[in-house]
């Protein structure tokens, strides 16, 4: 009777135990048909454990299914296990094997890579996955013995205790890094289904007054949700953000989408979605913007990929996006391309587990060569290691800033980590500004060099550029500004064994305003130049020279000490002088009207000058009256303030028409005329 009792409680058993597996693998299939990776690992493991072992087919399945799931989330280890239980009650399907291999190669373990490779060739010799998987193995260790010229460090005030992953770097100075995050202190309550943590949100780290980073933290933004958001970029002149964010619904897959928000004064606008493609059925995330500003690169899984996730780009225009293009191989591969990114010099990085590597998502540099061929790099040790490497930012031209990596944490969250490498880097910086005046955030500045470089070249806030140059290269470059005449640099230098950094200021003058020669002097009481003004009058004469299509209106002014009609005549006698240097080297007369305005015209201050004296303020005009109120030593600089000589600009057309009024020929082929400011 006792036997009789066991038996049948043991079937009852089996029985309440089967039915209870069955219902976890009904709630792990339906978090697992919207993306949630971490709850549906979670039913099917209990679904696993609930199997008889008996039913050996299903506890494969439910094994693989766990193990799956586990992959996705980055919880290797748990993968691993779950994968060996799949082979262990021989689930039929042999990807099993590979995706084993990648695991354990993932976790460092590449002897039993290897073998599990090797099995899963046997029954797909032409599998590039595998093959890339295998050549990694035998690869990764001789790469740690002989690592490469960088040097990685951690960054422990960057981290916080749940995962920190894509930095990137901001700022004029690159004194501000954003980071993704999934810290406490983000947006909402819930833990997500997908990753079993909260979702991410863009946090901004600074550096104090010392230049040491400070802990990142909130900021002032509508860019952070209830969702997941992160992987951000922005466009070349820092105005324009574009990020990824991944909306939730308990009904339907997640698919991510590129938002965009653009900078007014210190905060981000409200984000808007890019609409890349009418398919609503993929995913568009990690964006990156090409250092010209002209190419949106990211990542997606829409159809005509070569596999998993893969690289793409699509033109920025002014009437809005282009067609987007797959970047194709070598780039692409039949795995995941993820998180690119791009050194101003054009080199693309970007993350892979398809090309050979040392496990998990390595760091790829891809440069283009002279046909526009792309030629792909692993990274190497220590930028790789076997677990999952990616989301570099650069400081600008160097080549150190930070990436971010999972290695050594064994519950696969993703930590900050800096690099550096030695690299000799020419470069120039360039400002661009008003004549007596401040910067012009406007600025364009056209770079020519015989080796066949032409760029545009868009100025950051406060008027300046930043840009590699090549030795024995000679550049031109053209300072450029809407409303402003052009002005002209060249540059050209040697090879250097340490990097150098040189400076060309582009100071424009105004098409609107009068405009101040400095540094013209008269004999005194006279009209005739000293040898002290040539500097400044040849100064003038390349710019006039620079500007061909312009005619200038070129004045001298005196104080209010003197007779009127003296003064009158003094002052266009002067204007006259200049004038007379200008033909004499080179300019047209009739692009050239002196006049003397006399004590006429008294200065009227701008703000730039206030600085300067600080007894003054902006607007002020210069009269007898208002002079006559100030201390003597006050008076003298105003004086001398009046005494100037100025040119503003009357035409920007001169020489564009023949006498009838047709356009030239000479301005239809834009010899003349290339990039000169239109008459406002």
């Amino acid at each position: 009777m006792k036997k009789i009792l066991w038996t049948g409680a043991v079937a009852l058993l089996l029985i309440t135990s089967g039915c209870g597996a069955d219902k976890f693998v009904k709630k792990g299939d339906q978090h697992l048909a919207i993306g949630e990776y971490f709850e549906a690992a979670a039913q099917y493991r209990k679904a696993y454990m609930h199997t008889p072992i008996k039913e050996r087919d299903k506890r494969g399945e439910r094994a693989f299914k766990a193990a799956e799931c586990y992959r996705k989330i980055n919880y290797t280890a748990r993968a691993i296990g779950s994968y060996m239980n799949a082979v262990r009650y021989h689930y039929p399907d042999s990807t099993t094997y590979l995706y084993l291999a990648q695991m354990q190669q993932k976790n460092g373990d590449y002897k039993k890579a290897t073998e599990n490779y090797k099995l899963y060739l046997e029954k797909d010799p032409d599998n590039v996955l595998a093959r890339n998987g295998l050549e990694g193995c035998v690869m990764a260790p001789r790469w740690k013995e002989i690592p490469t010229d960088y040097s990685v460090k951690k960054e422990p005030v960057l981290n916080g205790r749940r995962t920190d992953y894509s930095p990137v770097l901001y700022g004029d100075e690159w004194d501000q890094l954003y980071i993704t995050t999934t810290r406490p202190q983000t947006k909402g309550d819930e833990l997500s289904g997908i990753t079993g943590i909260k979702n991410s949100d863009l946090f901004l780290a600074e550096k104090d007054e010392k230049g040491k980073w400070l802990q990142p933290k909130e900021f002032e933004s509508e860019v952070n949700s209830n969702y997941d958001e992160g992987a951000c970029c922005f466009s070349p002149d820092g105005k324009t953000m574009y990020f990824t964010r991944c909306t939730s619904d308990p009904e339907y897959p997640r698919y991510a989408q590129i938002f965009t928000a653009s900078r007014s004064d210190a905060t981000w606008s409200s984000p808007q979605p890019l609409e890349i493609t009418k398919d609503t059925l993929s995913s568009y995330a990690h964006p990156a913007v090409s250092p010209d500003g002209n190419w949106l690169y990211f990542v997606s899984d829409m159809p005509g990929g070569l596999g998993g996730l893969d690289l793409w780009r699509i033109r920025i225009t002014s009437d809005g996006l282009g067609g987007a293009e797959n970047l194709g191989e070598p780039i692409n591969s039949p795995g995941d391309e993820m998180f690119p990114t791009f050194r101003p010099n054009g080199e693309l990085y970007f993350s892979s587990n398809g090309h050979p590597g040392m496990g998990g998502l390595d760091l790829f540099c891809a440069k283009q060569d002279s046909t526009g061929k792309w030629n792909v790099e692993n990274l190497k040790y220590p930028m790789n290691s076997a677990g999952d490497d990616f989301g570099m930012t650069f400081e600008g031209l160097h080549n150190r800033g930070f990436f971010s990596t999972n290695r050594n944490d064994a519950r696969g969250w993703d930590h900050i980590m800096s690099f550096e490498k030695p690299d000799v880097i020419l470069s120039v910086k360039g400002w661009v500004y008003e004549k007596d005046g401040y910067e012009l955030p406007d600025g364009i500045v056209y770079m020519v060099g015989n080796d066949g470089t032409n760029l545009k070249l868009s100025v950051r806030s406060d008027g300046s550029f930043v840009q590699e140059i090549k030795p024995h290269v000679k550049y031109i470059f053209l300072g450029t500004c809407n409303g402003f005449l052009n002005h002209k640099e060249e540059l050209q230098v040697d090879t250097s064994r340490v990097s150098k950094e040189y400076v060309l200021q582009f100071a424009l003058a105004s098409i609107t305003a009068p405009v101040l020669v400095e540094n013209v002097f008269y004999e005194f009481d006279k009209a005739d130049l000293t040898p002290e003004s040539t500097e400044s009058l040849d100064r003038l004469v390349k710019l006039l020279e620079e500007n061909p299509n312009v005619t200038i209106e070129l004045s001298s002014h005196c104080d209010y000490r003197g007779n009127d009609q003296y003064n009158m005549g003094l002052s266009q006698r002067r204007a006259e002088s200049v004038v007379n240097y200008l033909i004499a080297h080179g300019i047209a007369k009739d692009r050239l009207s002196p006049v003397g305005y006399g004590e006429s015209k008294p200065k009227v201050i701008k703000k730039k000058l206030t600085e300067k004296y600080p007894f003054l303020h902006e607007n002020d005009t210069l009269t007898e009256s208002f002079i006559l109120k100030l201390p003597e030593d006050q008076q003298e600089i105003c004086n001398a303030l009046n005494r100037r000589t100025e040119f503003k600009v009357l035409r920007t057309t001169y020489g564009l028409f023949d006498e009838m009024g047709n356009l030239l020929k000479e301005a239809l082929t834009g010899k003349e005329t290339e990039n000169q400011p239109t008459e406002e």
